[in-house]
């Protein structure tokens, strides 16, 4: 081969390398749901590295299985310190997206994290607001029914469980504020000492963008995924009309405003399809890693 050949070949060699990287994503950050592991987003790992070459991707393989059930808050520690030393390798930022549970803790991690480096977090099918069904629970507990799992969760023992942290009983709330440790306050919904953190953490984000469907059949309601959620009459109130947007309690009414916070409804859509679906990732997901 002939020098100019040889340059020739190095050039478009140069330019095939920028033209990957020109279309890569930020890095990604993937956090699954409960009772699964990180073999269980492998497909969406495999799709985002497929669509946009050289993309890293941080597929997170803390508490799967049985440990998932784990106390949410944690999760939520272990989970920071994993971002944290993410963020230090890539201080532009990162695309954080948990599904299911995972898409709740991952939220939670964000927000105790002030410094956080998340760009973009996208929520997929996650119970935002809290969760009142449980037949995603018989495997654990083949007797439990939603109308009487507060007399389980409710209590010291049921809040060592991911599950109870976030179980939220329309017709018990009173309850639900006395003994739940981590969504009334991650929500804002009871102050603590770190509330404005919650919300000022939240306020960083580039983008919001929650992902649900009327079709799921887990997420329960499943409008909980846009932080909508049961009123003590059993009606489900959309997020925009719930006091945690009104009052703008970890800045959802703030971020819409900008024009930062995307509400996305699938139709047709079952609740372990989501990750497992390729059609789905690539329509649904993939558009917002950009």
């Amino acid at each position: 081969m002939r020098k100019g050949q040889k340059q020739s070949h190095a050039i478009a060699d140069i330019a095939a390398m920028n033209l990957c990287l020109t279309f890569a994503y930020r890095p990604v950050v993937i956090v699954h749901g409960i009772l699964t592991g990180a073999d269980s987003m492998l497909l969406m790992v495999n799709e985002i590295q497929r669509h946009h070459p050289g993309t890293v991707v941080y597929n997170a393989d803390r508490f799967e299985g049985w440990s998932s059930l784990e106390n949410a808050w944690h999760q939520v520690f272990e989970f920071n310190g994993d971002l944290q030393k993410i963020c230090e390798k890539h201080p532009d930022g990162v695309i954080l997206l948990g599904y299911s549970q995972g898409g709740l803790l991952a939220r939670a991690v964000l927000q105790i994290y002030p410094e956080h480096c998340v760009k973009k977090f996208i929520s997929l099918s996650s119970p935002q607001a809290g969760q009142f069904g449980t037949d995603f629970l018989h495997l654990i507990f083949p007797s439990l029914v939603a109308k009487t799992a507060y007399q389980l969760f409710y209590t010291y023992v049921g809040q060592h469980t991911s599950v109870g942290n976030y179980w939220n009983d329309p017709h018990h709330q009173d309850l639900f504020e006395e003994f739940s440790i981590f969504l009334p306050y991650i929500n804002n919904d009871l102050p603590s000492t770190n509330s404005s953190q919650f919300r000022e953490s939240m306020l960083q984000l580039e983008q919001l963008v929650l992902i649900g469907g009327p079709d799921d059949g887990v997420i329960t309601p499943w409008e909980s995924s846009h932080f909508g959620y049961y009123n003590g009459s059993d009606e489900v109130i959309p997020c925009k009309k719930r006091k945690i947007y009104l009052e703008d309690r970890i800045g959802l009414q703030s971020l819409d405003r900008d024009g930062r916070l995307k509400l996305i409804t699938v139709p047709g859509v079952k609740h372990y399809e989501w990750h497992l679906n390729i059609d789905v990732v690539d329509e649904v997901v993939l558009p917002h890693l950009d």
